[in-house]
């Protein structure tokens, strides 16, 4: 479960790590067009579509601007930070003849939508839905009054598959890669999250910051297809810009920062596996309500949830709490302003503490537990799906899960986690009042 963010062919690299949603429980069976589902007709409210509204009723205008176009507009209207600038040189893309080490593509994220830029192309766009998952659209680069972002469903031809936990979804991918940019799958090729080894990461993206003795992937291109190992040298790691990489005068940033790409990798799985959970919710009260109406019955679903269900919730509560995190192996600092950024968002408790803030000397984040549960998609989350990830939470933050598989969340940290939660996060159960073990 996890791959390049093919955002409309956005294909972003990454690789892969432990058991998931997919290996559980492959695609979606009930399919993308189910009455419970509806993911090609029913009306959504990510942020893509509210933009196309307020350009339409003339609340907000784009602004064209020279050869990035409509770039920075966008991001501004979306509030998405340059700051989240990464950069990928693999030509793994809708676009990809437009892709080369000379010519790469920018990507830019916040917590619900990732836009993405080749210089001469178009815009594409993945926006998560609340409730119908990551819709896809593409953006001209042609001046209009009011310019509208197209919807293209074509981007699920590699956007919904078992990398995309079965859903359509994220992707990100770790490839080695020429010095043309052409893809070197056979060398190595990986779908990454925060459970990735660093060592298998970024492969034919550009990295920035530094990771001090850690290796990687980034900044390497294979000359020698017999020892592809040797392209990753001294040379590649720790670089503070890209100016020496291409002309970065044509783009927002001269960054592809380290712990933004380390951010992005743990979004976008954790992305897909709030669409799955969700519509596996869905699916079983559609199926519920469907029995109990042929049998004269009020609906309801039960309330030991069934076993896929079950099984989500338990994949999602290890993820979100960085179980299998990958041990980051030395100190990471990044060079673009995106720590500042996004440490700033919060939201904080009283002792201003917050889920967006890093650590990244042992592991990727200060307290173990994923901003994504303040997205709209969490909340989102049908009743039953919500209740059945809290339970699981609790239960391992409490302390009564004693699998010793959850014993690096020592006492410490549960509780920083669980006071920071009382704090910040709505409608938070009662039981996490409780006291821990």
């Amino acid at each position: 479960m996890r791959n390049n963010i093919l955002v409309c062919g956005m294909l972003i690299l990454a690789a892969s790590a432990a058991a998931t949603f997919a290996d559980l429980q492959g695609l979606f069976l009930p399919g993308l067009d189910h009455p419970a589902i509806q993911y090609h007709t029913r009306p959504t409210s990510d942020l893509v579509a509210k933009l196309n509204l307020d350009i339409q009723s003339g609340k907000v205008q784009l602004k064209f601007d020279g050869a990035q176009g409509y770039l920075r507009s966008v991001l501004e209207a979306m509030k998405v930070p340059v700051e989240s600038q990464i950069v990928t040189f693999s030509k793994n893309s809708v676009q990809s003849y437009r892709i080369s080490p000379k010519n790469p593509r920018t990507l830019f994220f916040n917590d619900a939508v990732t836009v993405g830029w080749v210089r001469g192309g178009f815009i594409e766009l993945a926006a998560e839905d609340p409730s119908q998952g990551v819709i896809f659209y593409t953006l001209s680069q042609q001046p209009a009054d009011k310019p509208q972002f197209k919807r293209d469903d074509k981007c699920l031809t590699c956007h919904e598959s078992l990398n995309s936990v079965g859903v359509p979804g994220m992707l990100v991918r770790s490839m080695m890669t020429a010095p043309d940019g052409q893809p070197l799958p056979w060398l190595g090729n990986n779908v990454t999250d925060h459970r990735t080894p660093m060592a298998q990461r970024w492969g034919g993206w550009y990295v920035t910051g530094n990771a001090g003795s850690i290796r990687h992937l980034g900044n390497a291109m294979v000359t020698d297809t017999a020892n592809p190992e040797s392209a990753v040298t001294d040379q590649t790691l720790n670089l503070e810009s890209l100016k020496s990489e291409f002309d970065t005068d044509a783009y927002l940033s001269p960054y592809s920062d380290i712990v933004a790409l380390m951010v992005f990798e743990h979004q976008m799985h954790m992305t897909n596996l709030l669409t799955r959970i969700g519509w596996e919710a869905r699916f079983a009260s559609f199926e519920a309500q469907s029995a109990n109406r042929k049998d004269g019955q009020t609906a309801t679903i039960p309330t030991d949830l069934n076993p896929p269900l079950s099984e989500s919730a338990n994949e999602i509560v290890d993820y979100m709490l960085f179980v299998d995190e990958a041990p980051l192996g030395g100190r990471i600092r990044g060079t673009s302003g995106f720590i500042e950024k996004f440490s700033a968002e919060g939201p904080f408790d009283g002792k201003g503490r917050s889920l967006r803030q890093f650590d990244l000397r042992r592991r990727m984040m200060r307290y173990p537990c994923s901003y994504m549960i303040y997205s709209d998609a969490f909340d989102a989350l049908p009743m039953e799906a919500r209740d059945a990830i809290y339970k699981r939470m609790w239960n391992i933050l409490s302390g009564q899960e004693k699998d010793k598989r959850y014993s690096r969340l020592n006492r410490a940290d549960r509780q920083a986690i669980v006071e920071i939660l009382r704090e910040t996060k709505k409608d938070l159960p009662a039981y996490f009042q409780g006291a821990l073990h």
